[in-house]
């Protein structure tokens, strides 16, 4: 029997007397907690919640346990056009939910609505293969509460997959590829410390449903993007090792990953659910209060606002539905141990209606700020969506930080694109090397707000980006019509494969500007997973529903001594370090925007913008050169004394080109140009000039 219980905390909550069950369903009519046995097949009890707080349906079940297998029946009318979609004939996960049971098939029996009818109820039973909740123990204690660790100004970003990053790797052991222990495995973190990787960013890991498209075709949302229980780990990591749950196996790799000294971040996805449209499926918040959980239109209640590309956006304006994703947020930082998050398509979560649109000061970014958790973690947007005003690249409030697109865009306009129509000027390139201003420099932001990057999941890895010219997509079952269709690419002369000589030797010399660009650029750099060791992708560029060997790193022989991958790994390694030893390059604040004069204070910061021959760049030359040095100083510019000054050389044309070296007593770092040889560059005295060859970056120091 059930007792009165209480309406907080939400979901299921277990303590020595029994479990607590409340949930939010303010316009319901009745609601039933469904008891099943350890299968999740067989229903055995249904027992009605009598309790009603403020919307909250709440009752304690003495007898329930950890382990505990439940869902729910929620009780009132089917009206779509109004809004309301009731179904008790369904059962229905707890949207709170920390161990989920069961798979989604696609099958019609999840639908609410009669297949054959939108417009009427479905009353066939679905019972026995519904997604069910398992009351999960009592959490225990663990250290401080998730936050950011690194300096800003140190940060540097590694977006990977979970599974992707260790299904093939040989040093893990094959019980554990493809994990959440995998991933925390030494060889696995040993070789992101030698990179100089400072923070994980981890593709969505909340339990996901697969789209019923991809079901049918026999594949899988592989990069995750479809939520539908923010709270419970994603179990496909899990390695299901015997005294282990998802979530324990997932803390110990948090507590791994902050052993070495790393941040863990994950991708989020808040701004739509795995329900779809209205001819989507029925698995939880559809059918508990289908009005309050969704943005609907306006002009017809029976369908919802599409924001998100993937047929409805949950409503963060309504106070419950941001409750569930700020509890959310805190399970991830406190329970979890992740230091912040990524969020998928965020101006949606900014949008607290459709009248409005976005707002950087809606109510789920205040209620971040003031959270005194999350306002402390790393929090990073995605600033698109797709609907009306929905490209916000600049535009979250103080604190965030952005993926910054136009800054890939530019650097392969500039680096790929020279002898096409949209290739980036050098003016271009220089505003997005000093961390986009213009998008950041307000609201006391800094130049770490621009999260910088060429590749990211979400298109052609770095070796395809020099390897194709055109996206190669049949795969995915859409026709080569997914993905980018311009990805201001090079292909070098060959569309995919090639044993050239001439063609890899180019291949090579652009990934290594590329790199080297991203990782001496202001700003926040993120590196994708695998380009460091070559990963391709056969010229898929939306490889979202590819969980096989196109998108799992191979990384047999990449250690191999001399190897293209362990070359570029080292090269990699390199970057960050000489990141590190430079502050100049990973300065915090913006720089001036004009040049020092001989009367600013000793020790003020400076940056100029030279041509080769060493004099100041003019206007006409930001749009028409292809080569420029860039001087950072602490000191005066003309202070030969001065010992902290850095020398950046671009030449992103074809031929080699001569740079004239400012006065001082010069080292060279390091040189892009493949036929040199890092270590033995690395220090050598300059005197007069420096040659720098053709799509190459020289660095040199004071």
């Amino acid at each position: 029997m059930l007792s009165p219980g209480k309406p907080s905390p939400l979901g299921a909550t277990p303590s020595q007397q029994g479990v607590n069950f409340a949930i939010a369903a303010p316009t319901a009519e009745a609601v039933d907690l469904c008891i099943f046995d350890t299968t999740g097949k067989n229903e055995q009890q249904r027992l009605s919640l009598k309790e009603q707080t403020d919307g909250i349906w709440h009752g304690h079940l003495p007898s329930g346990k950890p382990g505990l297998v439940y869902g729910y029946r929620v009780h009132g009318p089917w009206n779509p056009k109004a809004g309301q979609r009731f179904n008790p004939s369904k059962l229905l996960l707890d949207p709170y939910a920390r161990e989920i049971v069961g798979t989604y098939d696609g099958s019609d029996l999840f639908l609410g609505h009669d297949p054959a009818n939108p417009e009427k109820r479905d009353t066939r039973d679905n019972a026995a293969i519904a997604l069910k909740a398992r009351v999960a123990p009592a959490p225990t204690e663990h250290g401080p509460a998730g936050h950011a660790r690194i300096a800003s100004g140190d940060r540097v970003l590694y977006e990977l997959h979970v599974k992707g990053q260790t299904k093939l790797h040989p040093a893990v052991p094959a019980a554990l590829r493809g994990t959440y222990a995998g991933l925390a495995e030494p060889a696995v973190l040993d070789h992101l410390q030698r990179m100089g990787i400072t923070t994980l960013s981890l593709m969505p890991v909340q339990h996901r449903a697969d789209e019923p498209r991809l079901l049918r075709m026999g594949v899988s949302n592989y990069w995750g993007y479809n939520t539908i229980g923010w709270f419970a780990p994603e179990a496909r990591y899990w390695s299901g090792r015997p005294g282990t749950t998802p979530a324990g196996e997932f803390r110990a790799m948090a507590d791994a990953i902050h052993a070495r000294g790393m941040e863990l971040v994950i991708d989020v996805v808040y701004n739509h659910s795995a329900e779809s449209d209205e001819l989507g499926p029925t698995l939880s918040m559809r059918g508990i209060d289908n009005a309050l959980y969704y943005h609907l239109r306006a002009d017809d209640r029976a369908l919802y606002e599409n924001w998100a590309g993937t047929g409805n956006c949950l409503n963060l304006g309504e106070p419950r539905v941001l409750q569930l994703v700020m509890d959310s947020l805190r399970f991830w930082a406190c329970e979890m141990g992740v230091d912040g998050f990524r969020f998928d398509l965020a101006p949606v979560l900014g949008r607290a209606d459709a009248q409005r649109g976005f707002d950087a000061r809606a109510p789920f970014f205040a209620a971040i700020a003031q959270d005194p958790v999350l306002s402390r973690t790393l929090l990073i947007a995605e600033p698109w969506d797709i609907g009306p005003g929905g490209y916000r690249l600049g535009g979250f409030p103080p604190g965030w930080l952005e993926w910054n697109d136009r800054y890939r865009d530019t650097q392969r306009g500039f680096w790929l694109r020279q002898d096409h129509d949209d290739r980036a000027k050098l003016g271009d390139f220089a505003h997005r090397f000093a961390a986009s201003s213009a998008q950041f420099a307000h609201h006391g932001r800094a130049p770490t707000a621009s999260v910088n990057f060429i590749t990211a999941h979400d298109g052609f890895t770095l070796r395809d980006l020099v390897s194709y010219g055109e996206r190669h997509n049949l795969a995915n079952g859409e026709g080569n019509r997914d993905g980018h269709a311009h990805n201001m690419s090079n292909n070098c002369g060959v569309e995919g494969p090639s044993d050239d000589p001439a063609v890899l030797a180019l291949r090579t010399r652009l990934r290594r500007a590329l790199l080297a660009t991203l990782m001496l650029s202001q700003g926040t750099p993120m590196l994708l997973a695998g380009d460091e060791i070559g990963h391709g992708q056969q010229g898929n560029n939306n490889a979202y529903c590819q969980d096989n060997e196109t998108t799992w790193l191979a990384w047999i022989g990449t250690s191999a001594p001399g190897s293209d991958a362990a070359r570029m790994s080292a090269f990699v390694a390199r970057l960050a370090a000489l990141r590190r030893e430079a502050p100049a390059l990973r300065s915090t604040r913006w720089w001036p925007a004009e040049e020092p004069s001989r009367e600013a204070p000793r020790g003020a910061p400076g940056i100029r913008w030279l041509r080769p021959d060493g004099e100041p760049m003019t206007p006409a030359e930001w749009s028409s050169g292809t080569a420029l040095a860039i001087l950072f100083s602490r000191d005066f510019p003309h202070d030969t004394a001065d010992s902290g000054a850095w020398l950046v050389m671009v030449n992103a044309g074809p031929e080699t080109v001569s740079f004239t070296l400012p006065a001082g007593a010069w080292r060279l770092c390091l040189s892009t140009d493949p036929d040199s040889d890092p270590d033995n560059a690395q220090g050598r005295a300059l005197t007069g000039a420096l040659q720098v060859p053709f799509s190459s970056i020289g660095i040199a120091r004071t």
